[in-house]
This record gives C-alpha cells, structure tokens and sequence, in this order.
C-alpha cells in the first residue's frame, strides 16, 4: 500500500494546464493555489516545476498539514501552508494579502493518507471507528450519522451523494440494527450492506458498500456544499490568465465544475445583439474538451487514479465592476 500513497493522479497533465499561467517571467512571482494539499504530491511537483512560483496549500486535516509540511520544508518561504476548508479560499488569500493568483489546483475527494490510515474510518476493506471527517477537530462523525438522522434523510443523503439505487432497502436494515445497537465500526455496516443487497447488486461496480461510504463520507465533510462555494471562489480568484485545474472522482463533483465552467465560458447576452457588449462577454476559456481521463498506463500504476475526471479553465477577462 505505501507504494501507492504518494503517487498524485494525472500529476504531469494537472502541471501542463497549469504552466502557460505559472511559468511568465518577469514582473512579481507568480502565486499558485493548492486547494487539497493532502501528502503534498502535487504541491511539491508545482515548486519544483515552476520555481519562480509561491505556493499557497490549504488543508483541512491537521495531520495531513503536519506530514506535508516536512515534506514541503525544503522550499522555505516559497510555501505557506494554512488549516482551512477550500471555501475559505477567499479569506485565505485576504489575510495574506494576495489579490489574485495565477493558478489554482483541485485534488478532490479523500487523501491517500486518509484512506490508508485504518483508524480514520474512511475505507470499507477494513474495520475502523466510523469517524471519516477530513478534519477530526470539528463536526459529527458518520457512526452519528447512521444512529440520529431520521430514515428519510438517510434514504436521501444515499441516493443523492452515493447515487445508490438500493438506498431504501440499506436504510431499513441500518435503523433496523441501530435499535438494537448503535453502529460505532464500519465492518458490521459493510457486512450488514452486503446482507441487504439482492444478488445482481452485489455483482456490479466492485464493493457493495463503496457507494454508502461515498455518501457518508460527503454528509460528514460537507464537501458539496463547501464545493459549490469554493469553485466560483477560486475562479474569481484568479487574475486575467490565470488557470484553474480540478480533479474530480465522482460524477457529482464533476457535474458541478463542469456546470461553473460552462457558465463562465458562456456568452450571457440577450439574443440577437448586433455586437456583444463586453459584461456579457464569456469570462473563461475551456482548457479541456469534456473531462479527460487518465490513462490506461497511470490506472494500471495506480488504482486510484481510475475514475478521476480532469477539467481546466483559463480567466480571459476580468468580471465587470
């Protein structure tokens, strides 16, 4: 497993869209976010890369913060590293006094650290504590989740974050079981996921229990909702120029990039303007046709690059005052 843990997904192609904005020379170094600093894979691979460049990392996990800043130390100043939720992105660039950047990076979904860390509770291959929150210092853990919320917002949090279809039928067994005993550890709700489930659902896309995990793992975090801020945010952030690169794992986060990309690459003018006024103008530039995939060769290096989705946008014009 520790082969896998720091090896950043699609990390040359996330360097490649990033480039044309963080490689101009002259005038004042160039300020590149990392919004998910995890290991510090990706965040080490952009100072070494572009070593005019600052690097502003946010993290929400104080171990992940502590790890990557040894890994980080060699850079000195270059680096500033800050426990915070990437909504925060534009308080964070308040307080250090950074009116915009000129590349911003997304790594979403769960760190490799906290995957690999057993006592954390986010994967379902092993027995853990049911916590999964990305910063322990705050919030419910999903053991609450699954003993509080009443059944029909259980049944809702499994369709809509994990998209999954058997979500009524989970959700009987789980307050079915919870009565006679709170859940506190995830092997008896993976097992009890794999006991629910009729047999053609247990022999599609790999572990039975990955969807309800995933579904957990995003009501615990918020991660939806702190990413319908943050992704407007980082694209406000950004100068004229600037770029912005987001890896996604799930379709849902995917959607929601894709659509504040669109509507940023859009031309919002009334129809049948002879000449487009500048407000209306498109604010962005689509670096990326759809999502692009890894390839065949990084998944079979590692697994966890498999289902990430890439998107990349450039700022072509400022927002009207």
């Amino acid at each position: 497993m520790s082969q896998t843990r720091h090896v950043p997904v699609m990390l040359q192609r996330c360097l490649d869209l990033l480039a044309p904005a963080l490689e101009r020379a002259g005038g004042t170094p160039p300020v590149v976010v990392d919004c998910t600093l995890g290991l510090g894979g990706h965040s080490e691979a952009l100072l070494a890369s572009f070593p005019e460049a600052r690097l502003v990392a946010l993290d929400r996990d104080k171990e992940a913060l502590r790890l990557s800043g040894e890994r980080l130390a060699p850079y000195g100043d270059r680096a500033t590293l800050v426990h915070a939720v990437y909504d925060e992105l534009p308080e964070v660039l308040d307080r250090l006094g950074i009116p915009k950047v000129q590349g911003v990076l997304f790594d979403l979904g769960v760190s490799s650290m906290q995957l690999d860390e057993a006592d954390r509770g986010f994967a379902y291959a092993q027995d853990a504590p049911l916590d999964m929150r990305m910063d322990q210092s705050t919030g419910i853990g999903a053991a609450e989740v699954l003993n509080t919320y009443p059944p029909g917002e259980l049944v809702r949090i499994l369709r809509a974050y994990g998209e999954e279809k058997q979500a009524k039928r989970i959700v009987s067994a789980i307050v079915r079981e919870r009565e006679k005993e709170p859940f506190t550890n995830s092997a008896r709700l993976v097992e009890l996921i794999r006991d629910s489930l009729p047999q053609a659902a247990k022999r599609t896309g790999g572990n039975p229990a990955k969807r309800t995990f995933q579904a957990l793992r995003i009501e615990v975090n918020g991660e939806l909702s702190v990413l319908e801020n943050a992704i407007p945010a980082a694209v406000a952030s950004l100068a004229v120029g600037g770029r912005i690169a987001v890896l996604s794992y799930h379709s849902l986060e995917d959607r929601l990039v894709k659509q504040v990309f669109a509507a940023g690459a859009a031309n919002t003018a009334p129809p049948g303007l002879p000449v487009v006024p500048e407000r209306y103008q498109p604010r962005l530039k689509l670096l990326t046709r759809g999502a692009e995939l890894p390839t065949e060769e990084e998944v079979a290096e590692n697994r966890r690059a498999a289902p990430a989705r890439l998107r990349g946008a450039e700022r072509i014009r400022e927002d009207e005052r």
